[in-house]
């Protein structure tokens, strides 16, 4: 079985784009939600979450490779209509998760508290974050298992399963979070901890259900090394694309520290928000994964084609929707994450580059989904490092030489992404990426 030559149509981008939504939404509103509960503690707890969340963020940034990889691989089975080959894709990268989440809760315990003091600057703000980070580790296994889980469902275009089990553990948490930070009636007052217990609590109910889901699809779950192997060549190309991703993020949280727990603190409110944002740009990137391989497995090179320009289509409209709301509720919506006038005094100095970045970041997700889709890894990892090393990591470090503050920190951020709108659009202008067969 293979699929038409033909314009898969905006019906079936939007209800996959559409679901991914949801998913993808569901754990930044969590945070967003977590970033407001904790941002009522005061400045310290806010940092000490900032802090330790941009290090937690790496297990699930690092481990999109379980997620993008597989997509990739599972929809050009899918493509060929091999079910079953896509689901055993699922397999191996569910092994790889537990193994390797295994790994990061052992590390990053032990590393906490140095982390914690690069990143911090020392100080109180450190210490809440290593109390923070120390507790929210425990469910790193569950965030990669999440991710493997994801990637085998968007392969073979299953777009109800994932919103069931994404809704139900982070809805969990969400209820939870501020019952064990403020411990309102019989529960305690935890503080900050009581932010990273209700974290574990997510990931380990998604990972949990995920691996249910698999389970069900009665296909042999023993690990296949040939299968394995595959995924890490192909990881290999986006764990270095992710990389390159979290060194400048990590060194914009480090240098925000410098300036200050007011600085670090407005940075977190706002990289939340973009964060947010970009999860919902990649909704579309997403759609286009799953597409985009499934034609090229079936040989339809026009369809991948087809797909690549409504996404990018679709993507534009909603970046630049996003930028005028943005810019609507500048003098509001920072209030809603804290009440301490210092933070709110500081958070302009970003605000308006995340405005401004809006249609171009909605134009390179779109692009990067068409090209993840299609197992373009290898490009997109030397276009994403070469783009940090050359533009964001050097004016990040010149903010914190010359004092120019958050101002100088998202200025790079800009840099970083106009380089990769250029490189990406210049690429699927090409021929080079649509290369066809499972």
């Amino acid at each position: 079985m293979t699929l038409p030559d033909t314009d898969p149509g905006a019906r079936r981008v939007l209800a996959l784009a559409s679901s991914a939504l949801v998913v993808l939404v569901a754990e930044p509103l969590y945070l967003l939600v977590d970033t407001a509960v904790v941002g009522h503690l005061g400045a310290v707890p806010l940092a000490g979450l900032a802090v330790g969340g941009i290090v937690l963020a790496q297990v699930a940034s690092l481990g999109t490779f379980l997620a993008y990889g597989t997509t990739a691989r599972a929809a050009r089975h899918h493509g060929a209509g091999d079910r079953a080959a896509a689901v055993r894709e699922g397999v191996a990268a569910t092994w790889i998760a537990v193994v390797v989440g295994a790994v990061v809760v052992a590390v990053l315990w032990a590393a906490a508290p140095w982390l914690a003091d690069v990143l911090g600057g020392g100080g109180a703000v450190s210490a809440a974050a290593t109390s923070w980070l120390r507790i929210a580790v425990f469910g790193a296994p569950g965030i990669l298992v999440a991710l493997a889980g994801h990637g085998w469902m968007r392969g073979v275009q299953d777009t109800r399963r994932p919103i069931v089990v994404v809704l139900a553990g982070n809805g969990f948490s969400a209820v939870l979070c501020p019952l064990l930070v403020y411990g309102p009636g019989p529960f305690p007052a935890l503080g900050l901890e009581g932010s990273a217990w209700a974290n574990v609590a997510a990931q380990v109910t998604v990972g949990v259900l995920f691996i249910g889901a698999l389970l069900r699809e009665r296909v042999s779950v023993r690990p296949v090394p040939a299968d394995v192997r595959a995924q890490f060549g192909l990881g290999r190309d986006l764990l270095l694309r992710s990389a390159a991703f979290q060194a400048c993020f990590l060194s914009a949280t480090a240098v925000a520290a410098r300036f200050g727990a007011p600085s670090v603190a407005a940075h977190q409110i706002v990289l939340q928000l973009w964060m947010f944002m970009v999860t919902v740009l990649d909704a579309l990137a997403i759609a286009a994964q799953s597409l985009v391989g499934a034609a090229l497995g079936a040989a339809s090179v026009a369809t991948a084609r087809r797909v690549s320009g409504r996404v990018t289509r679709y993507g534009l409209v909603l970046g630049l929707a996003a930028g005028v709301v943005f810019a609507a509720t500048a003098g509001v919506l920072p209030g809603v994450f804290t009440p301490d006038p210092a933070v709110r005094d500081v958070v302009p100095q970003a605000w308006w580059f995340f405005v401004a970045l809006q249609p171009v970041a909605a134009y390179v997700f779109a692009l990067d989904g068409v090209l993840l889709g299609a197992g373009d890894a290898a490009f997109l990892r030397r276009i994403t490092l070469g783009s940090a090393l050359l533009g964001f990591l050097p004016v990040i470090w010149l903010s914190l030489a010359l004092g120019w503050g958050l101002l100088g920190i998202w200025a790079g951020l800009a840099l970083f992404i106009a380089a990769r709108a250029v490189a990406v659009g210049v690429r699927v202008r090409g021929d080079a990426w649509a290369v066809t067969g499972t």
